[in-house]
């Protein structure tokens, strides 16, 4: 007599975790058009950032001290060692990678730029496997080949239609994604310890002080002035929507899913830049740049199926 052995349980999927990764994609795929607008009304790269940390700032410092004040225990795990290496990792991830990302988009479209940076997943991916112990997954091999294939349809479509600009451009947003996701690895292994709010709180503040002390001395004190209300406005838009809210998300998202999961779901961002690039910048959308875009998207949610598999099987 045979018996037959009871399947087991199918792993749960953190289901929150993944909306909460989902959510910080998308807003931070209107970053682009915001810093597209600024560029048109006259605003320098180091204004345009410093527009969105003047906004964001305050609210960080406001929550900082509402989770120093509601719960003193907070204040045990910031020992010196912890406060620096948190304010290094948060200069990394939202100050250097941002300016990067930030001079970048001077040179390309918003649409190549958030598919450029739309690669981070896989160096998450390498960065996690050189650096931080992980094991390598050659089934998501193919899907990085796909989605870099797509980029290099449309990178050979701009080499030969606007030429100018395109190659510091494209290395310029890439090297944003390469400290991005190296942030997100180290920025983890600060969330653990301290929770993400009060990291979060932690590195923007380091990264806004840094991109506004960038701006006071390459612009001058005297340009804030000009700016008319719309600047200010869009400032505004890029500080709440393209930075505060998105970075809750994500961090929370990296908290409860990890560095490699939260970055799987960043398929949503590039279909929502394209349309508000085409929609209210103006920007051309032609086959080929059809062609690119879903070989990078299929590559991408290629990768994110096959990882959430192998993170399903691993657990």
């Amino acid at each position: 007599m045979t018996t037959t052995s009871p399947a087991s349980p199918q792993p749960s999927i953190d289901t929150a975790g993944y909306l909460l990764a989902l959510g910080g994609a998308a807003l931070f795929s209107t970053k682009g058009i915001f810093i597209k607008l600024a560029f048109a009304a006259g605003v320098s790269t180091e204004a345009t950032l410093a527009l969105r940390m003047l906004v964001a700032l305050p609210v960080y410092l406001v929550i900082l001290v509402s989770l120093l004040r509601r719960n003193p225990q907070v204040r045990s795990l910031i020992t010196p060692a912890r406060l620096a290496a948190s304010m290094a990792v948060g200069a990394l991830g939202y100050y250097l990678s941002s300016y990067l990302d930030f001079a970048g988009l001077a040179f390309v479209s918003a649409q190549y730029e958030r598919l450029v940076l739309f690669t981070y997943p896989f160096f998450v991916l390498l960065f996690g496997v050189w650096f931080f112990g992980d094991r390598m997954s050659w089934n998501l091999v193919p899907p990085m080949l796909l989605s870099y294939g797509g980029l290099m349809v449309i990178f050979a479509w701009n080499l030969t239609v606007q030429p100018d600009g395109l190659w510091i451009g494209t290395l310029l947003v890439l090297g944003s994604a390469l400290t991005f996701a190296l942030y997100q690895h180290l920025a983890r292994l600060q969330m653990l310890v301290l929770g993400s709010a009060l990291f979060t709180c932690i590195g923007m503040s380091t990264a806004a002080v840094l991109a506004i002390g960038q701006s006071l001395i390459v612009d001058g004190v005297e340009s804030y002035f000009d700016f008319t209300p719309y600047i200010w406005f869009l400032g505004l838009m890029l500080g709440i929507f393209g930075t505060v809210l998105p970075s809750f998300l994500l961090n929370a998202a990296i908290t409860r899913i990890g560095a490699r999961a939260t970055s799987s779901t960043a398929s949503f961002g590039p279909i929502i830049t394209i349309v508000l690039a085409v929609v209210i910048l103006g920007e051309a959308f032609t086959w080929v740049h059809a062609l690119g875009t879903a070989m990078v998207l299929f590559g991408s949610w290629l990768f994110a199926r096959r990882e959430s598999r192998n993170r399903a099987i691993a657990e």
